[in-house]
């Protein structure tokens, strides 16, 4: 059973990761993405503080291969406790 998907892959892919303003949450994002792309280069990504400095917005942008892949990414993040959303 294959699943549809409008994405041709390979293809670059941006993954916004919501979270609380904690100096480990950046890291925490590039581990779960890199365990699941061993290839992600961790200078793509963007870090923004909100306007109240309580929470960070991280996107991680990464060269995806498959649908499986980009769905392991976001079950990794948004299993984690610190992961507040992902988009």
């Amino acid at each position: 059973m294959t699943e549809e998907t409008l994405l041709v892959f390979p293809c670059s892919f941006p993954i916004k990761v919501m979270g609380k303003n904690d100096i480990s949450f950046e890291k925490l994002v590039v581990e779960c993405v890199s365990a699941h792309v061993p290839s992600f280069d961790p200078s793509n990504v963007v870090v923004r503080e909100s306007n109240g400095g309580k929470f960070l917005a991280i996107t991680a942008t990464f060269t995806a291969e498959s649908k499986a892949q980009i769905d392991a990414v976001y079950g990794a993040l948004t299993k984690h406790p610190q992961v507040l959303m992902a988009l």
